[in-house]
């Protein structure tokens, strides 16, 4: 049971994940966190909207502290392997549905556009930038790449209940990013 606001936002975090945002009811928060609907809207006078903002900003505070950060301040490489460690681990192993990527694809979508849009940017620029100091001169590129081959891979790997898609996915990101920067046609010296 949540005794608070911020024992509430995993509980209503989890309902939206297993059932979207039109499915979680109040009904179904209220049997998740133990609170009454009461307590609720006490916690959340915005409603269901002011819950689903307070998992999106929950989710990116973890994000930022377990990927984005380190992807802007850890040696690269390092950084790297932090990012695909603790994304095998936030959606476990692909068991875990993507709740930013659903909630851009419901209904809420335009209600919720700017921590949605956030949560997918800073994650291709974090990254962009490791791969920068890797001296990729297409690390843009790559970056959206593999978020895109990493979310991709959960949708992919949930629908056919095999994890292993996931897994599978993660370690060819890893050996994609890991390639080295290619340094550009040989030069020939000037006569």
């Amino acid at each position: 049971m949540a005794r608070d606001r911020a024992a509430a936002i995993p509980l209503i975090a989890e309902v939206f994940r297993e059932h979207g945002y039109e499915g979680a009811s109040l009904s179904l928060i209220a049997a998740a966190t133990g609170l009454g609907k009461g307590s609720l809207y006490n916690f959340f006078p915005g409603g269901k909207e002011e819950m689903a903002a307070a998992v999106l900003a929950g989710i990116e505070a973890w994000f930022e502290t377990r990927l984005y950060r380190p992807l802007r301040e850890a040696p690269p490489a390092e950084a790297i392997a932090t990012m695909l460690r603790e994304t095998d681990a936030y959606f476990r192993s692909g068991g875990r549905v993507c709740l930013v990527g659903m909630l851009a694809l419901d209904a809420t979508r335009d209600r919720l556009a700017a921590p949605i849009r956030r949560y997918f940017l800073d994650w291709v620029e974090a990254l962009a930038g490791a791969l920068r100091r890797l001296g990729h001169a297409d690390a843009g590129a790559r970056a959206e790449q593999a978020v895109l081959a990493i979310q991709g891979a959960l949708v992919l790997s949930r629908a056919l209940g095999d994890e292993a898609v996931f897994r599978r996915a993660l370690e060819r990101v890893g050996a994609e990013l890991a390639m080295p920067a290619n340094p550009g046609p040989a030069r020939t010296p000037a006569a």
